[in-house]
């Protein structure tokens, strides 16, 4: 739930009330029931990661579909095998 933020215009204090979204605003102080204010607050959200507008519209274009194609082939395609010394001599001992 919010936390929403007022201030008293009595006592001048303010406070924050954690409440719902549809739950009316308050209309007295919690300390010397005078009448309230409802402030706006900066919010601390932040979105993060890939999918959200900064990390993918923010002025970055995407690779054409030719460049990110060759990319995609090119990680599938196995490493060639490198040949390792056997364990057995010329001579069949081991």
């Amino acid at each position: 739930m919010p936390i929403y933020e007022y201030r008293c215009r009595k006592c001048n204090r303010e406070f924050e009330v954690v409440q719902s979204i549809t739950a009316p605003e308050l209309k007295s102080c919690k300390f010397c029931k005078g009448p309230v204010t409802k402030l706006v607050s900066v919010s601390s959200f932040h979105l993060k990661g890939s999918g959200w507008y900064v990390t993918d519209y923010g002025g970055r274009q995407a690779p054409p579909k030719e460049t990110a194609a060759k990319s995609e082939t090119a990680a599938e395609t196995p490493a060639p095998a490198t040949e390792t010394a056997s364990s057995s001599t010329s001579d069949g001992k081991s």
